[in-house]
């Protein structure tokens, strides 16, 4: 009996090393700037391990992380992380793999949403008829059907929502204070929680770019996502650190004489950074086509350009249409997009709705970032120009480059 115990003691032991894959990460940033938050981002198709859980340390710490199922397909794709990094400097972290197990579970710093509209349910902020996905036909139009009109997701700092319907303007909410918020508000707080010192919708946006919409262009203006088969929103990651939203339009014809094209859009928002990133693929090298994105003209708002793919503007304006406005105030809001210089074939002068560009991708993808900050936060800027120096510094920090080595 004895010898047989000792013979499956060896064999639990040799399965739990089989089981799991260590190896260490080195992050060195080659720029003159300390960064904080920097998204890490690792393949695990790499690795050669079926992954179910993992850790993160460094200098003996853990650290945060979480994994991610990107396509849908059961199998986790990605292993994600953030930190801070120093001008110059060098991290090494401890990465392990593990093929049993559960994900570890950290403090939820981000949150992400979308539900259907429970018509037996009268509060705006009591909606329970949640999903993880909804695609639907051409000439289905879900924007009334689903509460807060899309899907929604924050951090500490700011919220965003994508309409669903053929404009998908991206739309914000400022806050007042840090903190998750969305899950007691929905979006649309009511008087106690707006008293208690709750966020709200900012910004009103029409058929405008509100910040950073990507849409067609057809020579002379900006061309709406109408002519579809079909359209989706997809929850890809819904934290602890990144949320990412999916957006799919498919059999999209921008110009009646063009192919159509399949495009999918990914925003994707990281704990304690204010902006998005947009990574835009197509099914297609799309050089025959042309789009348009920028940020909505506030009303009176001051505009900045750096004439390189940054563009922004200062403003303040009622949050709804003038009509609905009774019980609300105006809001004043800073609005920023980045875009890689390369795309951008034409700035367009400002008109009464848009701070415009036309872009040319020569490709079949785009990344680039929007950010926004409002003037209610207790912890953000409250002037056009500290607005702008925050601009030029956001476009500096994504510049940065960083290289990734393991061993």
């Amino acid at each position: 009996m004895r010898k047989h115990a000792t013979l499956l003691l060896f064999a639990f032991a040799s399965t739990a090393l089989w089981a799991q894959k260590t190896f260490d990460l080195t992050l060195d940033n080659e720029s003159k700037m300390n960064v904080s938050q920097y998204p890490v981002s690792l393949q695990l198709k790499d690795y050669d391990i079926d992954t179910q859980s993992a850790s993160v340390t460094n200098e003996g710490r853990e650290i945060p992380c979480q994994l991610d199922d990107l396509d849908g397909d059961g199998k986790y794709d990605e292993l994600f992380f953030l930190t801070d990094l120093d001008k110059r400097g060098s991290k090494t972290f401890q990465v392990t793999l593990y093929d049993t197990g559960v994900p570890r579970q950290y403090e939820a710093q981000v949150y992400v949403d979308m539900m259907l509209t429970n018509s037996k349910i009268k509060e705006s902020n009591k909606q329970n008829l949640y999903i993880q996905s909804l695609m639907v036909d051409r000439g289905v139009n879900p924007y009334s059907m689903l509460h807060h009109h899309g899907a929604a997701f924050e951090n500490e700092l700011v919220a965003y929502r994508i309409y669903f319907d053929h404009r998908q303007t991206v739309d914000i909410y400022g806050k007042y204070k840090k903190g998750l918020e969305l899950k007691q508000t929905q979006f649309y707080p009511d008087k106690e929680q707006a008293a208690a010192g709750f966020g709200d919708d900012v910004l009103w946006v029409g058929n405008t770019l509100g910040l950073g919409t990507l849409r067609g262009w057809d020579g002379t203006a900006p061309v709406m996502i109408d002519d579809v088969e079909h359209r989706g929103q997809r929850l890809v990651a819904r934290g602890p650190l990144r949320t990412i939203v999916e957006v799919k339009d498919e059999a999209w014809r921008i110009l009646p004489d063009k192919q159509p094209v399949d495009m999918t859009t990914y925003y994707t928002l990281y704990a304690g950074r204010r902006d998005c990133r947009v990574d835009v693929k197509f099914d297609r090298n799309v050089s025959d086509l042309r789009f348009a994105t920028g940020v909505i003209n506030v009303k009176n708002s001051t505009e900045y350009s750096d004439k390189h793919g940054l563009r922004g503007c200062w403003g303040t304006d009622w949050p709804v249409s003038e009509k609905d406005s009774a019980g609300h105030k105006r809001e004043t809001v800073g609005l920023g997009v980045c875009l890689p210089p390369n795309v951008v074939e034409k700035e367009l002068n400002a008109d009464k709705d848009n701070y415009a560009y036309v872009l040319h991708i020569d490709g079949d993808h785009l990344t680039y970032h929007i950010s926004f900050c409002s003037d209610n936060e207790s912890f953000g800027v409250h002037s056009a120009k500290d607005w702008f120096a925050f601009l030029d510094e956001w476009k500096k920090a994504l510049a940065v480059k960083v290289t990734a080595k393991t061993r």
